[in-house]
């Protein structure tokens, strides 16, 4: 069966080999060419897991879409239909990886299969372009890091608002929200509080369902090769597919499904991206060793004195979404600082950003959300987690990446992962 097929080293450093000469080639848009671009000289994509979220992502500008692939055989038929002629599928990633004339891979998957993929696209010399959250363990992403470094490749994680967009219900985009800060107009510490009050919505119906009874695989779908590196467990259809964010073995609830959209940003605005809090603690019910559930309050303390809080009853119903010694804001841009609105043109913007993920591949330049600052705001999701399946406050060290004196915590770093799938 494919599921079962290996890649050897050798396969991986041949096809990087030829993946890296092909980038090689100097396509006529770097020689000033105009008007038409040859399909020789266009980026070229494949999208892996190819459910609703991976069909989003099949008309993109900037590369043309070569393959697809997917463990579910109608999503595979439905998604080669949509991508047209040309456009090949697969069942095992592995075979496309192999190709040398792809020069992307994107990565919809469910978040346990993130980092397995991103580690192998990037030894096979693909750049690579990852949903969120980029990965399921803080180990994963340590790995996932050091994968895309060693090999030089370009790396994005895909969301998006600390560089576009309106930062969901805040009423603003997040430029100005760093703008302020960056001024200390606030003084510091901060603590920023994400809720519904401030405008947003933790999605606890992505909770899982306890002691689903077992009931036969769909025909098209290789279920095996769906749970992957993840702990064997009976097929049940909330398993797989949309409700997979309910079950730990996969995500991690609303948290794991909508964290980094919320939390990048803050810790972009934080200057926070190299670091991660030092201490977590969570007020929830006892979780369910397979089902995530909901959580009441979660606490995130950085070694400076800032604090993220995410409340998720909405308890502080005056809530500002960041608030320091010398004054608050709250959604719009609303402070009790007098004329901070009118003082913002004044203020210096922050440091351009890399937003355009193909030129960043075109340029090799690194991306506005890329690895390492993705692995970081991974972390505090990822550590957010842990509190909730642990019950009880914990310390971090930001530097090794390691709890402090707890083993048990350390346990949910360092996952293992089903034979015969390894990092």
């Amino acid at each position: 069966m494919k599921g079962k097929r290996t890649i050897t080293r050798r396969d991986f450093i041949k096809g990087t080999l030829t993946a890296a000469a092909a980038l090689t080639v100097v396509p006529r848009y770097v020689l000033g060419g105009q008007g038409y671009t040859a399909p020789s000289d266009q980026l070229t994509k494949a999208v892996i897991g190819v459910g609703s979220m991976g069909r989003v992502h099949f008309n993109y500008p900037g590369a043309r879409l070569l393959a697809v692939c997917d463990v579910d055989e109608n999503h595979l038929q439905r998604a080669m239909q949509i991508g047209g002629p040309g456009v090949q599928g697969y069942k095992d990633y592995r075979e496309v990886l192999e190709r040398a004339d792809i020069d992307i891979v994107h990565i919809p998957t469910p978040p346990h299969w993130h980092a397995l993929i991103a580690v192998a696209a990037a030894e096979a010399g693909k750049d690579i372009w990852c949903e969120k959250p980029m990965t399921r363990t803080i180990g994963e992403g340590q790995r996932v890091v050091e994968a895309v470094q060693r090999n030089g490749r370009i790396f994005r994680l895909n969301t998006w608002f600390r560089f576009r967009d309106q930062f969901y219900g805040f009423g603003t985009t997040v430029r100005p929200i760093k703008k302020i800060v960056q001024s200390a107009i606030l003084g510091w510490p901060l603590k920023v509080t994400v809720s519904g009050v401030t405008g947003f919505d933790w999605k606890f119906y992505w909770s899982g369902k306890e002691n689903l009874p077992p009931q036969p695989v769909p025909q098209e779908l290789d279920y095996d090769f769906w749970l992957g590196p993840a702990p064997y467990k009976p097929y049940h259809p909330h398993r797989v597919h949309g409700s997979f964010r309910g079950y730990w073995d996969y995500d991690g609830g609303g948290l794991g499904d909508m964290g980094m959209h919320y939390l990048d940003p803050v810790q972009y605005i934080l200057d926070k991206d190299h670091t991660s809090p030092v201490e977590v603690e969570a007020d929830c019910p006892q979780q369910h060793p397979d089902a995530c559930g909901s959580w009441r309050w979660i606490r995130l303390k950085y070694a400076d004195g800032c604090e993220i809080i995410l409340d998720g009853e909405n308890r502080d119903q005056g809530a500002a979404f960041i608030e320091g010694p010398d004054g608050k804001m709250f959604r719009g841009l609303e402070s009790n600082i007098p004329g901070l609105k009118e003082k913002l043109a004044a203020l210096p913007d922050p440091e351009p950003q890399m937003t355009d993920f193909f030129e960043a591949v075109r340029t090799r330049s690194k991306f506005a959300l890329n690895e390492e600052n993705g692995h970081r705001s991974c972390t505090i999701v990822n550590l957010a987690k842990i509190a909730v399946q642990l019950g009880r406050p914990l310390h971090f060290d930001p530097v090794k990446q390691l709890f402090i004196g707890d083993e048990e915590a350390n346990r949910y770093i360092h996952q293992p992962m089903r034979a015969p799938w390894q990092l």
